[in-house]
């Protein structure tokens, strides 16, 4: 037998460098050569001291045996277990971990400040700030902590420092500044050093949300930087931003996230950032004020460039433009090789074509455009400090026949794991998962955004309520996302209220007055829950539970002891439902009372759930008590008593079901009327937001999978496989955002890069594929496909936190064959689809058969969510 354990993961940090917890939990996996393979227990060495045998199963977010780490502080971890049959691998390799300045009083560096520029239209200039520093010998490790208010680029004796682009993001700048640490030790020699910052307005200082309003956090960009020397005599030496350091504006004249770049060839300085550099004509900055205690190690992975596609096509459209394709809906932004002889090239972006020209009606007031002003010389530029939602390019300003091989697009977003796949014999299919798969990549640029293309890009938090499980799935979603909860717990409003987008600003002083709003402010528990659920944290749940009740009391104070949502006022409810007209994507088919009575529900049920595990019973009646009184409600006044919705619709249907509101009568009755109705709608989607990731979940376990397949396989608008049809490369946020003659909807809104729609994946990998968590962190995974005779074959894999499940099948003639690989630690229940007595199965590779004829539909399958 081989047993192999791979080194510790600590946290969620793929780069356990500056961490910001004192006592990281770890976790870790086991490669077993024998089925069945369990762990009975676990040693962990840190620092070459054994902490001794421990008789437990566990090994997801295990808990830090040592003494907590001290700021800068460093540690070796290993790991050993022993399986069931009781033989003991070996250690595993060495997992190095640092922590960050956990005490706020180590940091000595200043934020500080360039001269206000003049004020501009189109984005302010990117600054230049430096400083230098004497460093004496004998280096033996060298680190960089820096962050800003606005983003930055930073270098070490004039080379770039790190690959993270748009550092540091955009968080509740007054409570949590994000901040980094690079190791710079090769960088770093003794003697005069120098250090740059490039800086420009980002999301802090730049044009922020679509009412066309900048400096809303602040009107002064600014960085701090902070260098720790240790020295072979355990000396260190500390410098960073003070006083001294000198500031100008250098090549970037404009810079915005929503308008674009404008780069100036002759304005770029040689040297700036090396040592020796003459700054006596530079400008003086400004120390500004910052409470250290705000600056916060990251949870998870840098923004970065992870790919570069090429031009797939050059396009001359009917006004004469040049314009280029690169076959992929993306977000990122140009690398141009700019040839000799270049004068003033100006460069457009948009998703779409219209009438053969840019189609830029939808990004509203973002320009989206960048300029690069030459200087004759031939050299490759690619903007810092923009980014652009985009298939097309138009150019203009380039000398001569515009040269396809010239142009890059670079693909950017948080840099984070990939864990999950899926694929099938229908192609469309497939290229509905892609296009949500680079809807996730787009969208989740630092903040999981709505958009990444017009004047919005907010962190919308009904969006990622709806989304949340399939990111779970498809990448490692929880370091990024344990910080954005962070950001919701700092922003939540004193009553417990939660923004509709986090980070919150006040993006549009003509948005309606807003309550506790259903679904948006539900991010707050189905976000945790979530991570808990397909990642094992339980930690999750205990930092977000106060901000979880303190939602969910709001919720209810504003649905009042009988539930009774008051009949006026304004709410999203189920947003872009397929039948709201084009001007109005509030006016769906089932009132946003219904909707919030639902949403109510299912969040105090989160949180009688959540209680139990953390083991508070009190709290568990509470809430409960709560779920009864809102699914009581829900019956009463929104479904007949033969469970018939008083406002037909998938929606309604679909949440009575899936959150379990009816009684044992109306639940024997909602599944064959909410067949009924998708057939009244044609076998075309009716649900917005809110109502349409559970929609193919409630037919099938209703035992009406065929009726959730002639929805799925839909070809018409509005549907799922439409937009596919139309060429789409990306999930749109309208069903209709491009109408079957090729123009653009005529909404003020509409963006096709919109992952909430993309929620569909999520039922194509747990129930399509049939890899569903079954017990928290995959630790029991209920495999449960399914098929249609319309699919050949469909497999998933997914990397869960105890190693790589896989499940695969075909059906061929009415045979149907399945092939499932289990994780070590884990066990696996299996249903196949002719309603067969479930199995349960251990770790390794297991393969079933049955027959399955047309026409059959699984029953109903369990589900660990609820």
């Amino acid at each position: 037998m081989s047993t192999v354990v791979r080194p510790a993961v600590i946290e969620h940090h793929r780069e356990p460098l500056g961490i910001g917890e004192a006592s990281p939990r770890l976790s870790w996996t086991v490669d077993a050569d024998v089925a069945g393979w369990s762990q009975a227990a676990y040693e962990i060495e840190v620092d070459g001291h054994a902490h001794g045998r421990v008789d437990s199963a566990e090994q997801v977010l295990v808990a830090w045996p040592a003494a907590a780490l001290d700021s800068r502080e460093r540690r070796t971890v290993r790991v050993r277990v022993w399986g069931a049959d009781g033989g003991a691998s070996d250690w595993s390799a060495p997992t190095v971990l640092e922590a960050g300045l956990l005490d706020p009083s180590l940091w000595r560096a200043d934020l500080v400040a360039p001269p206000l520029p003049e004020t501009g239209s189109g984005g302010e200039p990117a600054a230049l700030l430096r400083g230098e520093a004497e460093i004496g010998g004998g280096i033996v490790r060298a680190r960089i902590r820096a962050t800003a208010h606005g983003v930055m680029t930073l270098h070490v004796n004039g080379a770039p420092v790190g690959d993270d682009a748009l550092h540091p993001g955009w968080t509740s700048y007054a409570t949590r500044l994000r901040y980094r640490t690079w190791d710079v030790t090769d960088l770093v020699r003794p003697g005069r050093n120098a250090i740059g910052v490039h800086l420009a307005d980002g999301w802090y200082r730049g044009y922020l949300g679509f009412g066309g309003l900048r400096d809303l956090y602040g009107d002064r960009t600014a960085a701090i930087v902070q260098l720790e020397v240790e020295h072979a005599d355990g000396s260190l030496t500390v410098v960073g931003t003070d006083a001294s350091w000198r500031s100008a504006l250098g090549p970037v004249t404009r810079s915005d996230l929503y308008m674009g770049e404008t780069f100036v060839a002759d304005r770029v300085v040689g040297g700036w950032s090396e040592p020796g550099f003459d700054d006596a004509a530079w400008d003086a900055v400004e120390v500004v004020d910052l409470d250290p205690a705000t600056l916060v190690a990251p949870d998870g992975p840098a923004v970065r460039a992870t790919e570069a596609i090429r031009v797939t096509e050059t396009i001359h459209s009917p006004s004469g433009r040049t314009i280029l394709d690169f076959g992929q809906n993306l977000v990122g932004r140009l690398r141009v090789h700019v040839p000799k002889g270049a004068g003033t090239i100006v460069l457009r972006h948009a998703e779409v074509l219209e009438d053969g020209e840019l189609g830029t009606r939808p990004l509203r007031r973002a320009r989206a455009t960048d300029e690069i002003v030459a200087d004759g010389t031939a050299f490759t530029w690619e903007p810092s400090f923009t980014f652009h939602g985009f298939r097309y390019a138009e150019v203009t300003g380039w000398p001569g026949t515009v040269d396809p091989a010239a142009f890059e697009a670079v693909v950017l977003h948080t840099d984070m794991r990939r864990i999950g796949t899926f694929s099938c014999s229908d192609p469309l299919l497939d290229r509905l998962h892609e296009n949500v798969v680079w809807g996730m990549r787009g969208n989740f640029l630092d903040v999981p955004t709505d958009c990444p293309q017009r004047d919005e890009r907010l962190g919308w938090t009904g969006d990622l309520m709806a989304f949340a499980p399939t990111a779970a799935y498809l990448y490692d979603t929880a370091g990024m996302l344990t910080g954005w909860l962070a950001d919701l717990a700092a922003d939540q409003h004193d009553d417990g209220n939660v923004p509709v987008y986090i980070p919150w600003a006040d993006v549009d002083p003509h948005m309606p007055p807003l309550g506790a709003e259903a679904g948006w402010g539900d991010a707050a528990t189905v976000v945790p829950w979530t991570l808990y659920e397909r990642y094992g944290d339980v930690g999750i749940l205990e930092r977000q539970w106060s901000s979880m009740t303190a939602w969910v009391d709001a919720f209810a104070r504003r649905a009042g002891d009988a539930v009774d949502f008051a009949s006026g006022g304004f709410s999203f409810g189920d947003w872009l439902d397929s039948a709201a007209p084009d001007d109005q994507p509030w006016a769906a088919r089932l009132p946003w009372q219904a909707v919030a009575t639902a949403y109510l529900a299912q969040s105090a049920r989160i949180l009688r759930d959540a209680a139990d595990v953390l083991g508070n019973p009190e709290a568990g009646a509470r809430y409960g008590a709560l779920f009864d009184r809102a699914a009581a409600r829900y019956r009463a006044e929104y479904v007949t008593p033969t469970g018939r919705a008083a406002f037909p619709s998938q929606t309604a249907y679909a949440l009575a079901l899936r959150f379990g509101l009816l009684d044992e009568t109306q639940t024997a009755h909602a599944g064959a009327l909410m067949a009924a109705q998708v057939a009244a709608d044609g076998f075309r989607i009716g649900s917005g937001f809110l109502g349409t990731p559970h929609v193919l979940d409630a037919l099938v376990d209703a035992g009406e999978a065929a009726t959730a397949w002639r929805l799925l396989l839909q070809r018409a608008v509005p549907s799922w496989l439409y937009a596919v049809t139309m060429g789409a490369t990306t999930v749109w946020e309208r069903w209709n955002s491009m109408l079957p003659d090729g123009s653009i909807n005529p909404g003020e809104m509409t963006s096709f890069n919109h992952y909430a729609f993309g929620a569909v994946a999520d039922f194509l990998q747990r129930r399509v594929a049939g890899l569903a968590p079954a017990a928290p962190g995959y630790r029991r995974i209920r495999v449960a496909p399914v098929p249609t005779p319309e699919l050949a074959w469909a497999r998933t894999e997914h990397e869960t936190p105890y190693g790589r499940a896989a499940v695969s099948w075909t059906l061929e003639d009415g045979a149907f064959a399945l092939e499932v690989v289990v994780p070590p630690s884990t066990e696996a229940e299996i249903a196949l689809p002719d309603g067969s007595e479930t199995v349960v199965v251990g770790s390794g590779t297991h393969l079933f058969a049955c027959a399955f004829a047309p026409g059959e539909a699984a029953g109903p399958a369990a589900s660990f969510a609820g």
